[in-house]
């Protein structure tokens, strides 16, 4: 009788499985047919996601959507034509969001420009950084939801500048200094 190396054993019971899977015979998968939902076509509009269409989406609740950024904060704007011709942000009346006079008046500043002060329903989701900021990313999302609306808005709001997404950041603070540029003291002795 032969001695088997120590691992011998193993490669041949695997080899075995490898042949013995051959050997059978591959069942086929049928998939099931993809069957839409009746839905009334003037109600719902389809939109097609990935290959699938999604019929959850009413056409009365149209909306134009953005993303304006500043240092850190983010700004989902989007602009509803129908509906009570408000501006809200984090489910609050800009007002009371933006305290000061001057935020308010950055996050109206678009609308002015294009005299569409009371022509849409606002909402706008904003997180991270400071209130200024934030004001900031949100006149920006809202000038690139109105060029979405219109392209002609374009030229004017570009001209205004507000669709230069102003990309000054804190810079990071390096190892070895105490900050991202102040060094530690030196001293000769």
């Amino acid at each position: 009788m032969a001695v088997k190396k120590k691992g011998e054993k193993k490669k041949a019971a695997g080899k075995a499985a490898i042949a013995k899977k051959a050997a059978k015979p591959v069942e086929e998968v049928k998939e099931a047919p993809m069957v839409a939902p009746a839905i009334e076509p003037e109600v719902f509009e389809t939109k097609e996601v990935s290959g699938e269409f999604a019929f959850d989406i009413p056409k009365t609740d149209r909306y134009f959507e953005s993303v304006g950024r500043r240092k850190t904060a983010v700004a989902r704007v989007r602009l509803y034509t129908k509906g009570e011709m408000t501006t809200v942000v984090n489910d609050r009346p800009y007002q009371t969001y933006f305290p000061t006079m001057e935020l308010q008046r950055i996050v109206e500043d678009p609308l002015k420009k294009m005299k569409s002060e009371g022509r849409f329903r606002i909402s706008i989701k904003v997180a991270g950084g400071g209130v200024h900021a934030q004001a900031e990313a949100a006149r920006l999302g809202i000038s690139r939801a109105l060029t979405v609306f219109n392209p002609e808005f374009r030229k004017r709001l570009k001209r205004a500048g507000f669709l230069t997404r102003d990309a000054r950041a804190v810079e990071r603070k390096k190892f070895g200094l105490k900050k991202a540029r102040r060094a530690p003291q030196w001293a000769k002795r």
